[in-house]
């Protein structure tokens, strides 16, 4: 058995499965583009192992201002595995409720923003109750799960309801159920998994077609291109010029937050 193979062939599944979403892809980006150009952020969220989405959006090379990367470590900072700041608090504090609104808590939010949510069962307390909150808030939400993998999993919320259920859009990595998507021969349990390569092609997908929609809409975005591509010089120009974007957008998420008539008012 050729497991290389076996597993690049699971993959152009994969590939199959995001290109069939294209009409969520592009109302997406509409969602997305429409709060960029207004001056506002799309918030993006994932815990444990979406963290790798949330760093794929911004900030990388091909990347660009607009996306509040929120990346909390004690759900993401698995390498120790063990001992302090292991993998075991990680994912216990995951599933702790009212976590999710202690994090939202710092930002001064607006209808006017987006949020992509990432999680690949859609089960956990944290990323589901993030969903709910930017949903009370009038805020337009997309998540990314792994459909077949959400649908044989259950929610650890008491109520059963999981992250698509708070969500305007939807989009599917296409992963298999427990994500892993090899066999290999005499070994009980499958290797390999896939949501993250499905996830990162729907992540692109959705910044192509973004930076297409604020180019027609005459404000290119900034994007963080490698000196090898326009020569060193012009890329710290961008590079610096986006950071400088991120800063002011970024701004503009802590103007209110501490006044105490506008926690009343949002009810925080």
């Amino acid at each position: 058995m050729n497991y290389t193979q076996e597993y690049l062939k699971k993959c152009q599944g994969l590939l199959d499965e995001v290109a069939k979403q294209e009409d969520e892809i592009r109302a997406t980006a509409h969602l997305f583009a429409k709060s960029i150009l207004s001056g506002r952020m799309v918030h993006v969220f994932g815990s444990g192992h979406s963290r790798i989405m949330v760093e794929e959006m911004w900030p990388r090379y091909g990347s660009f201002p607009g996306f509040n990367p929120i990346v909390e470590l004690s759900l993401t900072f698995h390498n120790l595995v063990v001992g302090a700041n292991g993998q075991r608090q990680a994912m216990f504090l995951e599933n702790v409720t009212g976590l999710a609104q202690q994090i939202l808590r710092n930002f001064d939010l607006s209808d006017m923003d987006s949020a992509l949510i990432i999680s690949s069962s859609g089960c956990n307390v944290v990323p589901i109750e993030m969903a709910e909150l930017f949903q009370e808030k009038g805020i337009k939400t997309v998540g990314i799960i792994s459909r077949k993998h959400s649908e044989a999993s259950s929610s650890k919320r008491k109520d059963g309801k999981k992250l698509q259920d708070f969500c305007d859009i939807v989009l599917d990595s296409g992963a298999p159920i427990g994500d892993a998507m090899v066999k290999i021969e005499d070994l009980e349990t499958p290797v390999a998994p896939g949501s993250t390569v499905g996830s990162c092609m729907l992540i692109n997908c959705v910044k192509a077609e973004v930076a297409n929609l604020l180019t027609q809409a005459g404000q290119p975005p900034k994007v963080l291109t490698a000196g090898a591509v326009i020569g060193a010089e012009r890329a710290t120009e961008i590079f610096q010029a986006a950071y400088d974007e991120h800063a002011h957008r970024i701004s503009r998420l802590y103007k209110k937050v501490g006044i105490p008539s506008y926690i009343s008012e949002q009810n925080v």
